[in-house]
């Protein structure tokens, strides 16, 4: 399948205009509302020009592609006029300064031995690790146990997005999908502001794009918020449904990076749900990353894959 693009020909700051405009409404600005009917949802883009002191030709060539940067001024008071969040204005920002964003090449990211180790010992805890677009670069054997047989995957296909949208195992794990896939597009959205045009982004989002509606949906809305912690539901078919708080943890090593714990009290009957699955993991076999080998994107090559285990037992 050809991959897409990211965003439409007019460019992807010129999308995320458009798509918050549609969000934000007169009433929110206090201002009058016309005589006639409204032919879009949310506010006129003469609107949006008047709250942010701008001239509606210049914020109207911004929205249609015509124009692919603005000062930080001009950015600011369109990101008062559409009243975006902290994490949608530094979206923003990224989108009309693109040229000052470090472009990483997309076979770079490996976890440090220290890393690995870290996830080794968490015995108790399902850990991973997250790469720049969701992938998973590493987990330990509570994490396989969670998500499915992780080392039996293809590279391509073990990306944490692509999983909870395409996986049946894990969409089915998530007590609370739809918030959990929500925030999975949120943090795919902010990758492509801050990477764009990177290949393995644009075959990602144009999988499923074609392949899922509400991701396609959402993709669509320019979804943009950052979430470091929060509380799911988890239905495990193997030991029933519990529930598990859960932090992303930047890396010292590499900022793009994610170190991701899902806990519980100790003692709770949460916690003894995690330490049955661990010995369900381990009578099962299912096996970390290799901690004295960090994983790396290269390291995985499909001749590697063959023989091993398929993952059919969920």
């Amino acid at each position: 399948m050809d991959s897409l693009e990211v965003d439409s020909a007019r460019g992807p700051l010129a999308d995320f205009l458009t798509a918050r405009r549609a969000a934000v409404t007169a009433a929110e600005h206090g201002l009058p509302e016309p005589p006639y009917p409204r032919r879009v949802p949310g506010l006129r883009r003469e609107e949006v020009a008047q709250l942010a002191g701008i001239s509606t030709d210049y914020y109207t060539r911004l929205e249609q592609g015509r124009v692919r940067t603005a000062s930080r001024s001009v950015l600011n008071a369109i990101g008062r006029a559409l009243r975006l969040s902290e994490d949608q204005q530094r979206h923003l920002f990224q989108l009309a300064h693109p040229e000052a964003l470090e472009q990483p090449g997309e076979a770079d990211q490996h976890i440090s031995p220290q890393t690995a180790r870290l996830l080794a010992n968490l015995v108790d805890t399902p850990a991973l690790v997250l790469g720049r677009y969701l992938d998973i670069l590493a987990w330990n054997r509570l994490g396989a146990a969670l998500l499915g047989d992780l080392a039996a995957m293809k590279p391509a296909h073990r990306n944490y997005v692509r999983m909870i949208f395409l996986d049946g195992h894990v969409r089915a794990l998530q007590g609370d999908w739809r918030a959990r896939a929500q925030e999975a597009v949120s943090s795919l959205r902010m990758a492509a502001g801050a990477h764009p045009d990177q290949p393995r982004l644009q075959e990602l989002v144009g999988e499923l794009s074609v392949r899922d509606e509400d991701f396609r949906t959402w993709w669509a809305e320019h979804l943009v918020t950052v979430h470091t912690f929060g509380h799911s539901r988890v239905r495990h078919p193997v030991v029933g449904e519990f529930s598990l708080d859960w932090q992303a943890l930047t890396s010292i090593v590499d900022h793009e990076q994610a170190i991701v714990v899902l806990t519980a009290p100790l003692g709770s009957p949460d916690h003894e749900t995690i330490r049955r699955l661990d010995g369900w993991a381990r009578r099962q076999g299912l096996q970390p990353s290799h901690p004295e080998n960090p994983y790396t994107q290269r390291a995985f090559r499909a001749d590697q894959l063959s023989g091993q285990r398929l993952n059919s037992r969920w």
